[in-house]
């Protein structure tokens, strides 16, 4: 008689070794510290980019401006953001990359995804819906799939099936795209509200 894997002790393992992970030590400005919050009751998945400086020192995704946009988006309070495990974050990079020259943070380095991301996700079996939160995002799990620029990746958000909705980042840069692109608001965020409240609705 054969057995069904243990998907919660594959969880409980691979967060263990994506928080022990030093990958990067030593080309990194500072010491590694991967953020990622997923649990055996994830649902919802969120990736966005890369830790920004806030969250590599509060240790909590989104415990910044884009957060709250993001919550905004998703129509979800910060207590519910945090508390329901339904809902889950891992970026593409779990660590802060640091900041560029000028300006902006650097991007996510490949290898953190290509170390870590199929191992997780494997061990997510209970997941109905992965927003993908800017264009690496984008460009990493949609392949050859990713549209010539991310404002044609998200406009085409319906292309991507009901466990895929590609969003721009929250970031407060991104206020003059959502003003030219007003199409976002009147016809996605409607879409991921009620995405979000199907799943917060549901049994935990």
């Amino acid at each position: 008689m054969t057995t069904s894997p243990d998907r919660s002790s594959d969880l409980d393992d691979v967060l263990a070794d994506i928080r022990a992970c030093r990958a990067c030590a030593g080309e990194l400005p500072h010491v590694p510290r991967p953020v990622v919050r997923v649990f055996h009751q994830t649902r919802l998945l969120i990736c966005g980019q890369a830790p920004g400086r806030r969250v590599h020192e509060s240790g909590l995704p989104f415990t910044d401006p884009s957060g709250d946009r993001l919550r905004d988006w998703m129509g979800v309070d910060y207590a519910t953001f945090y508390a329901d495990r339904r809902i889950g974050v891992a970026a593409q990079a779990f660590c802060y990359p640091g900041t560029a020259v000028k300006g902006g943070d650097y991007p996510p380095p490949r290898r953190c995804a290509e170390l870590w991301r199929p191992r997780l996700l494997a061990a997510l079996p209970r997941m109905e819906l992965t927003l993908l939160v800017g264009g690496y995002a984008q460009a990493w799990a949609l392949g050859d799939r990713v549209k010539r620029t991310m404002t044609d990746t998200v406009r085409a958000w319906r292309d991507y099936g009901p466990s895929i909705l590609p969003l721009p980042h929250p970031s407060w840069r991104n206020t003059a795209w959502l003003r030219r692109n007003p199409w976002f608001e009147e016809e996605i965020l409607p879409y991921l509200r009620d995405r979000v409240g199907g799943i917060l609705r549901a049994d935990a």
